[in-house]
Parts: C-alpha cells; sequence; structure tokens
C-alpha cells in the first residue's frame, strides 16, 4: 500500500468469532486487499492473527508490534487487539513504512538463485545486462574497487564461457527475460577463477527489469558445490537463530507470567515451547559445528523419553500414539544434546510419515557392545534406492515433503562422532525402523 498520509493516527477494525474481518478502516482494508483478502473474508494478516489469538486465549487486551507486506511497501506497526464477547476489536497505530524485503526462508529452503539477495558475491543488472549492483566481496574476487563496475556491461566484467553443450544458458536466458544457472564465466582481468553465474529475473508489472544473482567459485564438475551448500547452511542460520532467539525470550516470559496472571496449563505449554526452541538452536548450531565426541555417560532410555515429550504435541496434533515402555536405564558412551537431537529427529520424522490413528514404537536393546534405541513407524516405507541417499545432506526419500533434508545427515554425522551409528530397515509399504547405535557402557 502507497504510504497514507494519516499515517500517524490510529486506525480501527473488527474481527469476529471466525477471525473475518468483518469492519475496517482504509488503511486495514487495503492491508487486506493486497494480502488476497476481502472485508467479510478471513484476515490474511499473519502477525496481526497471532497477536488476535494470544489476546483470545489470555482474554486480555494485547498490544504488539506487528508487520504486513504491503505492494509497494513492508509496514511496521503497533496492533492493539481487545476481545468483546465473540469479536475482537483492532486498533493500529505508529505506522512506518520501508523498501519491501525479499523472501528469505523459501529462497534459501528452494535452493534457488536468491539464496541471500544481498549476500557475498551477489549482483544485479538492468534490462540491458549493464550492472546495478556488485557485493563488496565479489568485487575484492574481481580485483575492482567499490562502484567501479557499476554501469559496466557484463561481459566487460566477465569473460562467459560456453558449457558442456557448446551453450551459453545466459544469452538464451536473456532472449527469453528468464532464470538462468550454469553459466561458466571467468574474470575478465585474469584466467582465475573459474566462476559459475546464476540469476533470477526481476518483472515489475509484467515487464523485465534486469536480472538479480549470485556468483559460486567452482564449476559443473561439482568443485563448487560444498561452498554452495556452506552458503545455503550459513543463509539458513541467519533466517531462523534471530527468530528463535525471540521464541526463546517470548516464552519464557509467558511461563514466568511476566505479562500478567495465566492459567497454569498456558505456562507450561511456553515451558514446552522455550525447550523445543532451544533444541532447535542445538540444531542450527550442529549444521556447521563440530559434533559432540564420545566419552560421557547418558540413559539412552531416559532421553529417549524426554525426547518423546518435546514431540507430544506434533503426536497429539497428528493422531499419532508414541509408544514407549518403562524400561530399565540403558547407559551408553555419548553426549546428551546430541543423543536428544537425534532422537528427536527420528522420533520426528516417524510421527510425520505414520497415517493418523496408528502408532509409532521405541524400543532398546542391547547387543554386541552396543545399545540400540529403535524407532519403528507405519509409514510408507522407504525404497531400498533410497535408504543411504537419505543420509546425505539435502536429500529426501523419493515424495518426501516438509523438511529440508538435513536431519538424517545431521543425526548420522552426530552419532558416528560418538562412535556410534544410524542403521534404517524399511520396505516400500511396510513402515521404517531406524536405530541410534552407540557403544554400550
Amino acid at each position: 500500500m502507497a504510504e497514507p498520509a494519516g499515517a500517524n493516527r490510529a486506525v480501527f477494525g473488527r474481527v469476529d468469532s471466525h477471525d473475518r474481518l468483518i469492519d475496517a478502516d482504509a488503511e486495514l482494508a487495503a492491508l487486506q486487499l493486497e494480502a488476497g483478502g476481502s472485508i467479510g473474508g478471513k484476515l490474511l494478516l499473519p502477525q496481526v492473527s497471532a497477536v488476535i489469538r494470544v489476546a483470545r486465549e489470555l482474554d486480555i487486551t494485547v498490544t504488539r508490534r506487528a508487520m504486513a507486506a504491503g505492494a509497494d511497501n513492508d509496514v511496521e506497526f503497533w496492533v492493539t487487539a481487545t476481545p468483546e464477547a465473540d469479536e475482537v476489536a483492532l486498533s493500529i497505530d505508529r505506522w512506518s513504512f520501508r523498501p519491501p524485503a525479499a523472501p528469505r526462508l523459501e529462497a534459501i529452503l528452494a535452493g534457488g538463485p536468491e539464496l541471500r539477495p544481498t549476500a557475498a558475491a551477489s549482483w544485479s543488472a538492468d534490462e540491458r545486462l549493464r550492472l546495478t549492483s556488485l557485493s563488496s566481496d565479489l568485487a575484492a574476487l574481481l580485483s575492482l574497487a567499490p562502484g567501479e563496475a557499476i554501469g559496466q556491461p557484463l561481459t566487460k566484467i566477465f569473460r562467459l564461457e560456453e558449457d558442456e553443450s557448446g551453450d551459453f544458458p545466459i544469452l538464451a536466458a536473456a532472449a527469453a527475460q528468464d532464470d538462468f544457472s550454469g553459466q561458466l564465466a571467468r574474470p575478465r582481468n585474469g584466467e582465475e577463477p573459474l566462476l559459475t553465474l546464476s540469476a533470477t529475473a526481476i518483472n515489475t508489472d509484467g515487464r523485465f527489469e534486469g536480472y538479480r544473482g549470485l556468483v559460486s567459485t567452482g564449476g559443473p564438475d561439482g568443485s563448487g558445490k560444498d561452498a554452495q551448500r556452506e552458503a545455503v547452511e550459513s543463509a539458513l542460520d541467519d533466517a531462523l537463530r534471530s527468530p528463535l532467539d525471540k521464541i526463546i525470550r517470548s516464552a519464557v516470559r509467558i511461563s514466568q507470567r511476566s505479562e500478567g496472571p495465566l492459567r497454569g496449563d498456558y505456562a507450561a505449554y511456553a515451558t514446552d515451547i522455550a525447550a523445543a526452541a532451544r533444541h532447535l538452536m542445538e540444531v542450527m548450531s550442529s549444521m556447521g559445528g563440530d559434533a559432540a565426541g564420545a566419552g560421557k555417560l547418558v540413559d539412552l532410555a531416559s532421553l529417549a523419553d524426554e525426547s518423546a515429550g518435546l514431540l507430544s504435541s506434533a503426536a497429539e496434533q497428528k493422531i499419532v500414539k508414541v509408544e514407549l515402555p518403562s524400561n530399565a536405564p540403558l547407559m551408553a558412551h555419548g553426549d546428551r544434546s546430541a543423543v536428544i537431537q537425534i532422537l528427536v529427529n527420528l522420533i520426528g520424522n516417524a510421527v510425520r510419515h505414520s497415517p493418523e490413528g496408528s502408532e509409532v514404537s521405541v524400543t532398546f536393546e542391547r547387543s554386541n557392545g552396543f545399545a540400540e534405541v529403535h524407532v519403528r513407524d507405519c509409514g510408507p516405507g522407504i525404497d531400498p534406492a533410497d535408504q543411504e541417499r537419505i543420509f546425505e545432506r539435502f536429500e529426501k526419500a523419493s515424495g518426501a515433503l516438509g523438511n529440508t533434508g538435513l536431519g538424517l545427515a545431521i543425526s548420522r554425522r552426530l552419532a558416528r562422532a560418538m562412535g556410534g551409528e544410524i542403521l534404517v530397515e524399511s520396505r516400500p509399504g511396510e513402515g521404517a525402523c531406524f536405530t541410534l547405535r552407540l557403544p554400550a557402557a
């Protein structure tokens, strides 16, 4: 939405018991329409809806900062939500506007060329392929002074090279005003290094306006793959760590009833949220850091019970029962946080892939000097051709949805660092059994 002249005044609205926006001043109505909604339809502003949900759950007036994406700007404001019988009254003020942010997490998980639009080794060009921006790290790689390349044709900075098929991907893409990847190039001021260019076409109202792209080192033989994956992991870390910090702080405040009286069960939910978010922070740290080593003693039975508890809400929502029989302690050599991370991943995957009304079983065994935790599900099973590939980073079983393909790779790395292993047994249509094996104490 365009910035309204009265941006500093309060804007009012109202939602009914089904979260439909039944009344709204012009500015709020404009945001709803730009989000694809309508007056009388479901409110399509997620952060405003979150404030409404908290106000309803606590049955008190709640004021929070929120943000919405307009057609021309991102809009920040303060929302006050006041429950009134079955409806919630909204008051929105202190509006501020900023240029729209590019999509982040979705692009990161998709692995597309917009992994980090403002990251190192990034560039943009206009419709005539004249450079309009060049990141400082890319300028240094090309031995250029900052700003020196701006306005220059892309081909004056890079010498384009044919791919294995004898094609120039950028030329075909420019003619079609489409995205491209895999364009080999070298700096004009030297022979090394070999670079690979990729970019997303910029289109505004159906008009081609140029490209926004990335440059990676290495060619199509895969020599640049590790660097690309490191960039993805770094982008994931940037995108997730700050929101997780906020979730933890907010959950702790709620659990401590810092914002007023609260029912005991809601305080308990907040404690669970904080614990789960802390676990995710450990996952983020493990994506790029060294795994914990063996040497400490852990009780696998106790840690499995704790891990299942972290997933109780997900299991209840999926209507899947996690069967964890009482078991005597099963001691092994390992690291507590690493074991929890592995078991949360294995049990979580089992819940995710099990049909409603089914059961996930967790059992324990000591065998040949190893302590083992078996996690069995009633899901679709895993094709033999996929059973090793699923342990590679950014890989998933055929047809798998809802994850990034990182969890099993991280879990196996952690297990091996503790002197153990992750094993899988499965047949299509017969579910799967994943086993965490660690040296027995």
